[in-house]
């Protein structure tokens, strides 16, 4: 079993060189693409992939979002204004983006994004609204999230229960992931108002799952079934099979390891760094976007067998799977890859 009293400074030294946490770290000579074609360039450190009625909606780190028309091919670069300012350090920014469910009518969308509270480093759930060719925050949903220059989670989904889910990392405080009081290290589910739910595990919290370090990916199968995406502290990264209350045990417990009281992985893999970030779920298949992997996965959930299913592309962020087809985004831009002509890039794979 892993002590984890008192380790926070010690895992972020060990997780580091020159001010880059290692599983994200990783930089490899790229070659060319397989599995998929580019239908969109030069974003600008694109995070999460949405798409309605044949538009795509990608959020951007520096604050903004992509809208591009798929049957027209026209691109547009939206400004938002988020009420507080967005902290772009690390790999914080504006991260998660969620279309809502009546988005047709309302044009609003769930944001997840970090800023700066004094001198703490945070992150905030709001709901912001297309407007004039832009977006504009119009409803705080959860702010005070612990956040960092590193570990910040950030997915957002919602869930065929009708929630909002999201995902938050440890940020750099290992403890904070066993601690049910704080929202660190944790997976948060909230009703689509912000409100909290009924149901959910523990009294008055939005906590659905904690022990984690850092999740950044949200999907659900055709039963119902939740995974999520975790970055391991040296390899052994992570999908997990969540279930309401359980504990997945960072910082006590990792890949095989078992502890009583703790979940193990659905899957991991082992000595592999994958550094996965969005998933998405296909006919009995997971597709996990991996950054420091440099491609799309395929892991078939019966098997438990993984392969790639694009590569060649270099760093993947984000995965969506819309009309029978899979959508991907390159993160070559980020500081911890190697940019080609093009990048970012939007990859479809028919």
């Amino acid at each position: 079993m892993r002590k984890w009293v008192a380790v926070g400074a010690l895992i972020f030294l060990a997780g580091c060189q020159s001010g880059q946490e290692s599983p994200e770290s990783e930089a490899v000579v790229q070659q060319e693409g397989q599995g998929a074609e580019s239908v969109l360039k030069e974003m600008d450190v694109p995070w999460s992939i949405n798409e309605h009625s044949g538009t795509f909606y990608l959020s951007e780190r520096k604050g903004k979002i992509v809208k591009w028309d798929s049957t027209s091919g026209k691109k547009d670069v939206q400004d938002v204004s988020f009420d507080k300012k967005v902290h772009l350090e690390g790999e914080g920014g504006f991260l998660g983006l969620q279309l809502a469910p009546d988005f047709d009518k309302s044009r609003q969308a769930y944001a997840y994004h970090t800023y700066k509270d004094g001198g703490s480093i945070k992150n905030r759930i709001v709901v912001i609204e297309e407007r004039n060719g832009g977006w504009k925050e119009v409803r705080v949903l959860l702010e005070d999230i612990p956040g960092a220059r590193f570990h910040n989670g950030g997915r957002l989904k919602i869930g065929p229960d009708d929630k909002l889910y999201a995902t938050a990392g440890d940020a750099l405080t290992p403890e904070l992931a066993q601690d049910r009081e704080s929202l660190a290290g944790k997976i948060l589910r909230l009703e689509l108002d912000g409100a909290l739910p009924d149901d959910n595990p523990f009294p008055e919290s939005y906590v659905y799952s904690y022990g984690h370090r850092n999740p950044q990916g949200l999907a659900w199968s055709d039963n119902g079934e939740m995974y999520s995406t975790e970055h391991g502290q040296s390899a052994h990264d992570e999908i997990n099979r969540i279930m309401p209350g359980r504990n997945y045990g960072w910082p006590v417990i990792e890949g095989d390891e078992q502890q009583e009281g703790m979940e193990t992985p659905f899957f991991h893999t082992g000595s592999e760094t994958w550094a996965p970030s969005g998933i998405a779920y296909k006919d009995g298949r997971l597709y996990v976007a991996a950054l420091s992997g440099n491609a799309v996965k395929r892991v078939n959930i019966n098997s438990r067998k993984a392969a790639n299913e694009m590569d060649g592309f270099g760093r993947m962020r984000d995965v969506l799977v819309a009309g029978g087809e899979i959508y991907a985004i390159t993160n070559n831009r980020d500081g911890r890859g190697n940019p080609r002509p093009g990048d970012d890039q939007l990859l479809v794979k028919k």
